[in-house]
């Protein structure tokens, strides 16, 4: 199941959406059937360190 960004909107702005799954894929949420990034949870876990606020 996708999850997106609460930072993303309905305007059609900057769009990101994240899959649970073995590995994490994210996707740009208006090109659904493009690319997919696919990361080890440790390496999702080190991005969102990362980009968090105050981090």
């Amino acid at each position: 199941m996708w999850f997106k960004s609460s930072y993303s909107d309905d305007e059609g702005g900057e769009c990101v959406e994240v899959a649970f799954a073995t590995t994490i894929h994210v996707r740009d949420s208006k090109v659904p059937s493009g690319p997919e990034l696919h990361l080890a949870a440790p390496a999702w876990g080190t991005f969102i360190s990362a980009v968090r606020p105050g981090a």
